[in-house]
């Protein structure tokens, strides 16, 4: 387990257990535009193949903000579900997590990080995330 906290107490931890699942769950298909309408089996199957990091409020320890990495611990993740809850926006919380799992999935030996946004490029790019040229990239979707 990795954890992490900030100097104005902010706390980030990979553990499972600390993941608030049904407010994680609201968030991501209520109000994140890549997920929404997402069942609440799907977001549970997700995280548990996943690392899951959620920071914490520093007051009384509620979940403020979550993202998961599928990765193979070695080689390559894919960061997504990043999502920051509207009452703490605008204080860096993003900007650090994203940095945090970077910088965790760097003791692996992880080389690789990709990531999707339609929104979120100067976020990302504060700690070190590119453009990926469109034509590197290929993806298969099931739309059943």
């Amino acid at each position: 387990m990795f954890s992490l906290t900030r100097t104005d107490g902010y706390q980030l931890s990979t553990d499972q257990d600390r993941i608030d699942r049904d407010r994680v769950h609201h968030w991501l298909s209520t109000d994140a535009y890549w997920a929404l309408g997402r069942s609440r089996e799907t977001t549970a199957r997700a995280f548990a193949g996943s690392i899951p990091y959620g920071v914490y409020r520093p007051e009384d320890g509620a979940q403020v903000a979550v993202a998961r990495v599928i990765t193979d611990r070695a080689t390559f993740g894919w960061l997504c579900d990043v999502y920051v809850a509207p009452e703490v926006r605008g204080r860096g919380l993003g900007t650090w997590l994203a940095g945090a799992i970077r910088d965790h999935l760097a003791t692996f030996g992880v080389r690789r990080v990709a990531l999707a946004t339609y929104d979120a490029h100067g976020v990302y790019a504060k700690v070190g995330f590119t453009p990926v040229p469109p034509e590197r990239w290929m993806e298969w979707m099931n739309d059943r």
